[in-house]
Formats: C-alpha cells, structure tokens, sequence
C-alpha cells in the first residue's frame, strides 16, 4: 500500500520573507520527505518557491497592516479554507500575525498540529509606541488561545523571549522550543579581510524607525563633528505595510544633505557586506534573532547593536562587537569611533564572529532542530 507523505504547510504573510528566512528550512523539509507547500501573499518570489519544490498557495487577503476587522475575518476564512483543502499534518506558522490567525484558522480547520514560530514579539512588544502599548494586552489574550493545546508547539529565537512569554504564562514550558534564528548560509557569507580605504560604517534593514535608522543619522553626525573620516551608509526600503516606515522623502532628504548615503534595496547582501568595515544595527524593535547580524558575523564583520533581546544573541560585547543603549545616537556615535580608531581590534572581532557564527548559526544547525521538532510532533 503507497504510503503519503506528511503534509507541512507553511503560512506565512510575505513571498519575500518565506524565500529570505523559510526557503531552505522548506527545501530540508522536501529532502526528509515532506509535501510542502507555503500559503502566502504572492509578490515578486513565485517562480523560486515553486522552483524550490514547494507547492505555492496564494493569500489574497491578507495584508500585515491591515486592523479592519472584516477584512481580518476575510483572512482568517481564507485560510480556514486553505487548511481544510490542503489537509496538512503541520501547520508552521511564521511571524506574529500568522500565529494569531493561522493558529485560529488551523484549528477551526482541522489541522493535526500547529508549530508557531515567533521570529521576535515585534513592535507590539517592542518599546513604548502608543499602538503597541493599545495592542499588547489584546495581543496577550490572544496567544493565551493560540499558542496553548497538547496540538501546538512554540519557537522562540532568544531566552529573553522564551522567558518573557513564561513569566506572562502564555504558553507551556513543555510546549516551547528554544531554535535561535533563522540560520546564516556559511558558503554564501564568507570571512573576508576588511576592506581598505575610507570606511563604510553600514546599516542594512528594513527602512523603520523602530530599526533605530534615525539614530543612526544622528550618530553620523555625532560621530563626524567627532572628526570620524568614514562614509555611514543605509542599505534597504522602506516597509509601507509597517506603521514604523520611514517615509522615502526623509531618507532622500539625508542622503541629499550627504549626512548619510542611502543606496536602496540591495539583492547582494555579501557583496554589500563585504564593502563594510563595522555593521550597525540599532534596532529598538522586538527583534528574534537579526538575520543581518547573523550575515555580518558570517562575513567577519564588527558589529554594534542595541543591548536587546536577539541583538546580544550574536554581539557579545567587547569580543564580537559592542552594545549601546537603545534610542541613543550619542552613544552609538562613541561606539563608531571607538572602533574606527582601532582597526586591530576590528579585526579581531570580526574573526571572533565567524567563528561564532560557525558553531553555532550556520544554516544545518536550524533546518536539523526543527525538523527534530516536526518528527516530535507528527501524528503517528
């Protein structure tokens, strides 16, 4: 008797994100013998997904910035009839939005078991904006539901995280699962020597306020009157779904004045990388595990991030780069040119950050604990 295989059905909100952060974790998947297909909003990315192997599964009313709650309950329904036709084994639900709908649309559907991976808790957990603060305790009451029964299971990227969601009691210890980040390919993102000349200190991201972009401005001019001869570079777009975007005006506005220089989006990430002497993440956003810092460890790159959750994942301070305090350009600027001062130390830390990402970050290490994890879990 022919015997099918399990069905894993990833949801997830965006093409562009399932191709940057689920692509080769769903590619594993096909290896160990799964049907996989991912339920998405199809932009740009059709044609790599379904190359890839994977069945592609078209959400056409989803939208992440949307609060309308019929267009929501449209969303949910969508998917409902998603999981009721498609009838996985596993549902992996990626990023916020997705357990919260998906885990109510995989229920309601049928689904065997839900794995919710929570890529950070996001701006809702993040620091202070007044929407968050409106919509943490819905969002709190919420994972109460999602998250809990002997069919879900919970990933967290960072034990900030994890403790987080104990501490508020929204989820089982025995039903959460410590797997940090997304992985980093190590052939893609190779050790390179630090590149002569002017330096480039770089901050790629995701073009939002909460990535700490206007701190970064004002450590550019900080650290300039400081007398830092270096050229401080923006790598990426706005988000125009995310209310933290910043508007594509301001960032002409700096790049203009020559405070900064803004190059837009960038499909070359090692090669862009390879270009930087210290890389920058300021994020004050609730961050899982920063796939960018995870590229700039890989690339043997110094890195200065914010003293959040995620971000001390890979910067450990004084050995793979230095952490600042969040919101504080002055301070980030002080850090710049500790650095800048001392190409050596530089170097070093960038060894020490390949290194860190080898042992511990490297794309297997990921894929291997979670389909552990889906072998766990899958019905007999």
């Amino acid at each position: 008797m022919r015997v099918e295989p399990p069905r894993l059905l990833f949801v997830v909100t965006e093409d562009w994100y399932f191709v940057s952060h689920r692509l080769p974790l769903a590619v594993a998947a096909l290896r160990a013998g799964y049907r996989v297909a991912v339920a998405t909003r199809v932009r740009d990315h059709a044609a790599q997904i379904v190359q890839a192997g994977v069945e592609l599964i078209e959400l056409k009313r989803w939208r992440r910035s949307s609060l309308n709650p019929l267009l929501e309950l449209a969303a949910v329904a969508e998917l409902v009839g998603v999981v009721r036709r498609w009838r996985p084994e596993i549902v992996h639900l990626v990023a916020l939005k997705p357990v919260l709908y998906g885990g109510l649309a995989a229920r309601l559907g049928g689904a065997a078991v839900r794995v919710n991976a929570l890529a950070g808790l996001g701006f809702v957990f993040g620091q202070g904006r007044a929407l968050a603060r409106l919509l943490r305790p819905l969002v709190s009451l919420a994972f109460r539901w999602t998250l809990g029964g002997e069919r879900a299971v919970t990933i967290v990227q960072n034990p900030d995280d994890r403790d987080l969601l104990l501490a508020k009691k929204l989820v089982d210890a025995t039903h959460l699962r410590l797997i940090r980040g997304s992985g980093v390919d190590l052939q893609r993102f190779v050790d390179s020597e630090l590149p002569p000349g002017r330096p480039i200190v770089l901050l790629m991201s995701r073009m939002l306020w909460d990535k700490g972009v206007a701190e970064f401005v004002e450590a550019a001019r900080t650290a300039r009157a400081g007398g830092a001869d270096a050229r401080f570079v923006l790598v990426g777009e706005p988000d125009a779904e995310n209310p933290a975007a910043v508007p594509r005006s301001q960032l002409q506005q700096w790049h203009d004045s020559g405070v900064v220089e803004w190059w837009g989006y960038r499909a070359d990430t090692p090669q862009v990388l390879a270009l930087a002497r210290i890389v920058v993440l300021p994020s004050f956003y609730g961050e899982g595990v920063p796939k960018v810092l995870l590229e700039a460890a890989a690339s043997g790159r110094p890195m200065i991030a914010t003293d959040m959750p995620g971000c001390r994942e890979v910067v450990a301070q004084g050995v793979t780069g230095l952490l600042v305090p969040p919101r504080d350009g002055v301070g980030l600027a002080a850090a710049v040119l500790q650095l800048l001062a001392d190409p050596e130390r530089c170097r070093q830390m960038g060894l020490r950050a390949r290194i860190l990402a080898e042992s511990e970050f490297g794309i297997e290490a990921v894929t291997s604990s979670t389909l552990a994890l889906y072998r766990e879990v899958l019905p007999r």
